[in-house]
């Protein structure tokens, strides 16, 4: 078989040794991902560790979180790399790129308008894209989000999901003891800090989150006001809904002596917050973020040198089709979804274990500020917040989790201290 895939001709052999990549690397996260679920399916109780800590009921919403995400990533998976054979193999690409020369024809712009005729190509593949991949995210919204209760939009505004974040509503943390406590922390360790943000990313999500930005001696720090206990809307709506609830069991029951449960809030203490920025302070101080702005603009060079000694070859071009023309988009397409997947496959798996370093880095840098109790908490916190689960295969996790599991984070927080 393979002496045979020798004997054709290059362009063939590029063609089908890009086909069998592309679904190689399918299965092989096929498998990942079905060692991943034996995991959710085994694990029916909380780990040791997190006994006292997590209870059952937190713990079984997260498992079956994760196994419904995980059976929709199989099947849209699927999906997706079935679309993607199928337009190679009947030329796809091509014929959507006659279809947008076609067009620009119509508005007497002829084969010389390569740049016209791209951005023609490129509506056409945005709108095909968008229209095969809509149903899936409809699922995936509207169904397992508002399922497991992450889901805060309405049908109208699914558009929002896409440019919400332009308009998200930013507002100055109040002055106050959290306020006072960041300032003074990012002080201690010279992060030029300028202005602290709350955005109300709970009308889109529950998830929570935390960030910085800004440029030289400008820094801003983001808070999600599902990341604090004070201002996450869940918890105010949610005190009245419990004690509803609590009332009304307790008249059908006729018991009153019945131990009522505490009212679980989400987001994190303000001690817990000031861990998890110590966390995000120690990329900045630990210089995570100028690395990782270094590898990127040194792997761009690498790929557009790459870009530049692979343009001419016609058999590239040949292989997806195009015999007459060597459109410079398509052979940026062609290079850089098609050719670089090996190397974009070995690089992202490198960038997983160096991310992971990293975390591992910024708790001790955290650890370092006196803020190992609080971080240790708050990731617990932030981990039932957003139905993470604690327990990872290790070859899946080895390849997908840019942060560390839980449990090896909680274990090297508790650990001895590491220079």
């Amino acid at each position: 078989m393979l002496a045979e895939l020798l004997q054709l001709p290059v362009q063939d052999q590029i063609f089908y040794a890009v086909l069998v990549f592309s679904w190689t690397v399918y299965l092989w996260e096929a498998y990942l991902a079905y060692r991943q679920r034996r995991i959710y399916r085994s694990t029916m109780h909380v780990p040791t560790e997190l006994g006292k800590i997590m209870d059952s009921e937190t713990f079984e919403k997260s498992r079956l979180y994760q196994l419904d995400k995980s059976n929709f990533g199989f099947w849209s998976g699927l999906y997706s790399e079935t679309e993607g054979t199928l337009i190679l193999l009947l030329g796809g690409i091509p014929f959507l790129w006659k279809i947008s020369g076609n067009l620009t024809a119509r508005f007497g712009l002829g084969p010389e308008y390569e740049i016209s005729q791209s951005l023609v190509f490129l509506m056409l593949a945005t709108l095909f894209s968008a229209f095969t991949g809509l149903p899936w995210s409809l699922y995936n919204t509207f169904v397992i989000e508002e399922k497991h209760g992450f889901n805060q939009q309405v049908l109208v505004t699914i558009y929002a999901d896409y440019i919400a974040p332009l308009f998200d509503k930013f507002t100055p943390l109040p002055d106050g003891e959290l306020k006072t406590d960041i300032e003074s922390m990012s002080k201690s360790i010279s992060f030029p800090l300028t202005k602290i943000y709350v955005v109300e990313g709970s009308k889109r999500s529950s998830h929570s989150n935390a960030y910085f930005y800004g440029f030289f001696k400008n820094k801003r720090i983001v808070l999600f006001d599902t990341l604090l206990e004070d201002y996450s809307p869940l918890n105010q709506s949610g005190e009245g809904e419990a004690a509803t609830e609590q009332k009304e069991e307790s008249e059908v029951s006729g018991d009153e002596s019945k131990p009522k449960p505490k009212n679980k809030k989400q987001g994190c203490s303000n001690p817990e917050v000031l861990a998890v920025l110590g966390h995000e302070l120690g990329h900045w101080k630990l210089g995570h973020t100028i690395k990782n702005i270094i590898i990127s603009q040194m792997n761009s060079f690498l790929c557009f040198f790459l870009f530049a000694a692979l343009i001419g070859r016609k058999e590239l071009f040949l292989a997806f089709g195009f015999n007459d023309s060597q459109p410079t988009l398509i052979g940026l397409m062609i290079i850089f979804q098609f050719i670089f997947s090996p190397y974009n496959e070995l690089l992202s798996f490198c960038l997983t274990v160096l991310s992971r370093r990293f975390e591992f880095q910024a708790d001790r840098f955290a650890r370092g500020l006196g803020r190992s109790a609080e971080l240790y908490s708050a990731l617990i916190k932030l981990n039932k917040d957003n139905l993470g689960f604690p327990v990872a295969d290790w070859l899946f996790s080895m390849w997908h989790y840019s942060h560390p599991p839980l449990l090896e984070r909680l274990r090297a927080l508790t650990g001895p201290k590491q220079d």
